[in-house]
């Protein structure tokens, strides 16, 4: 009975091995059917909490930075903000009523399953990352050389600022409504899709702070508020873009965009909490997104942009090392072709707590101000 076992499994392995052949040449055939999707999924690879950041090789993207959570049941896939030159720049049609509707933060919560893990970024190796001069870092997600890039971001940006108390800057969100965590806590809450309209529990209240540190500073600052995701999430960069649109034609004199979210950052199931210390106080990461044109996106001036991220980029990190993770340079358009001054930037993640973003938006906030007062033209 043994033999005739043995004898089973020799034939079994032989039809498998002589099948192989067959199913790679299988296989082969059906790769080039694979969606071209794949090709951007290490943009959605985190690290883990134990890696050290220091040995690493050529990090992973940590987030395709749209600042929405994959896991969310009822959410709808985030639309293409790539825009091609040929597509028309058709006027989005808003809620009829003016009013989105309310979707109230939690007041009472559930114990779920996603452990939310504390963790910090540190500073990154590797063939894509690209050192500034003096600090930070560039992870360079395009074809465009790091040597050219590094040479980039040591030209000043292509815009001064008066500092007389005109509007220069205009924080915006495009995804209005991305929200955090209550408070520091092990579960996150599976009922909780992380949004919500209360602006005083969401990133319009980061996007307070910034507020705050410029008109601190004199810097003429326009908040916009308005709903773009909600009860609608695709098409948000469309109907923001005709807000900022407008909002620049009224106001002239601005020079920078700051479109505010916060990140979406899952590893194992976990939610992570990107974390430092800063004065004795958790405040979470941040990170700049600054958009690159691969020649369909009409953005010809994206590297003016860049220019300014690289300066923006130097400033927080010379003020609070650590605060940082490294300028996102990819192939995305998020509307940055409407001034040389427009950037993203993400504050913190779902994960993180409401205390530790507002916290980050202070503190960003003041570099911000440090860093366009540098750029006052002399009077």
């Amino acid at each position: 009975m043994r033999r005739r076992r043995n004898g089973l499994r020799v034939l079994m392995w032989g039809c498998v091995l002589a099948g192989m052949p067959l199913l790679a040449a299988g296989m082969l055939q059906l790769i080039p059917q694979i969606p071209v999707a794949a090709n951007r999924l290490n943009d959605l690879r985190t690290d883990l909490e134990q890696e050290p950041a220091d040995n690493r090789e050529d990090p992973p993207c940590l987030s395709s930075g749209y600042g929405w959570l994959a896991e969310e049941p009822d959410a709808p896939k985030p639309e293409q903000t790539t825009e091609t030159a040929t597509q028309p720049e058709a006027e989005p049609v808003f809620y009829a009523s003016g009013d989105p509707g309310e979707k109230p933060y939690p007041t009472v919560w559930h114990p779920g399953t996603a452990r939310i893990v504390r963790m910090a970024y540190q500073r990154y190796s590797g063939g894509n990352i690209v050192d500034l001069d003096k600090c930070g870092q560039v992870r360079n997600c395009t074809s465009v050389d790091n040597a050219a890039l590094l040479e980039e971001s040591r030209k000043a940006p292509a815009f001064t600022i008066m500092g007389d108390g005109s509007p220069e800057v205009l924080i915006m969100h495009s995804h209005t409504t991305e929200s955090f965590e209550p408070y520091v806590r092990e579960y996150g809450d599976a009922e909780f899709n992380y949004r919500t309209t209360d602006p005083a529990l969401s990133v319009v209240m980061v996007g307070d702070q910034i507020e705050a540190q410029l008109k601190k500073a004199g810097i003429g600052v326009i908040h916009d508020g308005t709903i773009h995701d909600y009860p609608r999430y695709t098409g948000s960069y469309d109907r923001s873009r005709v807000v900022v649109k407008r909002i620049l034609e009224e106001n002239p004199t601005i020079k920078v965009v700051l479109d505010i979210h916060r990140d979406a950052i899952v590893s194992n199931g976990n939610l992570l909490q990107p974390v430092i210390d800063v004065d004795g106080q958790d405040t979470a990461q941040v990170m700049i997104i600054s958009g690159c044109d691969n020649g369909s996106l009409n953005m010809p001036n994206y590297m003016k942009n860049f220019r300014f991220a690289s300066c923006l980029q130097q400033q927080i990190e010379s003020d609070t090392p650590g605060l940082t993770r490294p300028v996102l340079f990819d192939y995305r358009k998020y509307n940055q072709d409407l001034t040389t001054g427009s950037l993203l930037i993400e504050v913190g993640s779902h994960g993180n707590t409401l205390a530790q973003v507002k916290r980050a938006g202070s503190v960003l906030g003041a570099s911000i101000a440090r860093a366009l007062l540098d750029l006052k033209e002399e009077t």
